[in-house]
């Protein structure tokens, strides 16, 4: 299928590693130019060398954090200087610490709030002119499983995931007469470094080695695997492509069918 998305503009949060790195990749695979961005320079150039190696979509980066008081000053001006616009907005950032809900202190939830909602929500807002005037654009945002079935452990992720949820539900229906979509997409286990370091830690609460306990958590998924990042990514270009212009609105699960609601 022509996702019809080459030469559209994408920027693509947290894509240094993990499922942000991934999905940078599948759009430029589609010969979309790509902008990608995180806190670590060494990785977001060897991601830019790999994609631009390709030869299909162009890669470039900025170093920019969503914990900085500036960012999305910072990010807007990169995506005017390397891109020259926007048409692809996809909002991703980095999970939480885990723990409970007693451990979420004011000072933690201000930290959190502000780098997982605060800022992915205004700087959709700068961008969304660009996207209006030109009648064509897609925003995907990508959350966790926990905005439907709340996840052990996470407290603070499953507080401030659904926020963007209803956030993105109205915001599709704002903007969907303008040719602009928002959907979110919401990963299960797909194996990743963050993957594993809440595997190692469950490993170590329960003295039992982590293979072990991945064993078990497979188990519990119907497709009895994890996830890989491809398979991941594939579902977030679609959703940011051309052919998925009358999706919107919508909570996409890619978990295996690991959730048990409908």
């Amino acid at each position: 299928m022509d996702l019809g998305i080459k030469g559209k503009r994408a920027l693509v949060l947290a894509s240094s590693r993990g499922l942000g790195r991934g999905i940078a990749a599948a759009l430029a695979r589609e010969g979309a130019d790509v902008l990608l961005c995180g806190r670590d320079g060494a990785n977001l150039a060897d991601n830019c060398a790999a994609i631009n190696a390709e030869g299909r979509g162009r890669a470039s980066f900025v170093v920019a954090d969503l914990f900085e008081d500036d960012v999305v000053e910072t990010l807007e001006a990169a995506v005017a200087e390397k891109l020259g616009g926007i048409d692809i907005l996809v909002n991703n950032s980095g999970g939480p610490t885990p723990g409970s809900t007693e451990d979420m202190t004011p000072e933690t939830l201000s930290t959190y709030f502000n780098a997982m909602v605060l800022r992915l929500i205004t700087l959709t807002n700068r961008l969304l002119p660009q996207m209006k005037a030109q009648r064509w654009g897609r925003i995907l945002t990508v959350a966790s499983s926990g905005v439907i079935e709340p996840i052990p452990g996470l407290a603070l992720s499953n507080t401030l995931r659904p926020a963007l949820a209803g956030w993105s539900k109205t915001l599709a229906s704002e903007v969907a007469q303008y040719g602009i979509t928002a959907n979110m997409l919401l990963p299960g286990s797909i194996r990743t470094d963050r993957l594993e370091s809440l595997d190692a830690a469950a490993a170590e609460r329960s003295g039992r080695p982590i293979e072990d306990v991945q064993a078990e958590f497979e188990a519990e998924i119907p497709a009895r695997r994890y996830g890989r990042v491809d398979e991941f990514a594939a579902t977030a270009a679609f959703l940011c492509s051309a052919p998925a212009s009358y999706v919107t609105g919508t909570l996409v699960r890619c978990d295996g069918g690991a959730a048990r609601s409908t």
